[in-house]
């Protein structure tokens, strides 16, 4: 079978039963690898921390991150940039909830837990300034902020909120 009929095989295949997300490849020895659609192009590597360090991991229980991989990495795909590394509290997850974004209810669809108090999760740098100017904001943990969060915010406000210097 020629590899343009088998894709458009597969596709026909796994669109109906919802797995449009996955094609599978079969290799020389038969097995089976499946590839996500996520164009890696589109995801940074390498990514630096707000003080020009590698990105360090965010969380991955719950597993975090627009790309879900743990990192507050960002990419073309990625409009909402969630880049900044939070430690989230109840005052923020309320105040998120009342804003249309409810990280407390568990979403199944989305492999999504839900959120509580003390687990870190990568926002979208917008939500959590919106959070700053109401008093709301949680702590950030800087080593896993995104340095593209200095396009939003000076150095001196991240540090404010920085978890390390917390307590």
């Amino acid at each position: 079978m020629r590899k343009s009929h088998y894709l458009l095989y597969v596709l026909l295949i796994t669109l109906p039963i919802g797995l449009s997300f996955l094609w599978v490849k079969p290799n020389i020895t038969s097995s089976y690898e499946c590839i996500s659609s996520v164009k890696k192009e589109n995801m940074e590597f390498d990514a630096l921390n707000i003080y020009g360090e590698p990105l360090g991991s965010c969380c991955t229980d719950p597993m975090t991150g627009f790309y879900r991989n743990g990192y507050c990495q960002t990419g073309r795909d990625d409009y909402g940039t969630h880049i900044a590394c939070a430690v989230v509290t109840k005052e923020f997850l309320d105040y998120s909830k009342s804003q249309g974004n409810d990280l407390i209810t568990p979403n199944p669809n989305y492999h999504f837990p839900g959120l509580k108090p003390g687990d870190k999760w990568c926002l979208c740098i917008t939500r959590w300034l919106e959070a700053v100017k109401v008093g709301v904001a949680p702590p950030l943990d800087l080593s896993a902020t995104h340095q593209n969060a200095l396009q939003y915010c000076n150095l001196e406000l991240l540090e404010l909120y920085d978890v390390a210097k917390q307590n």
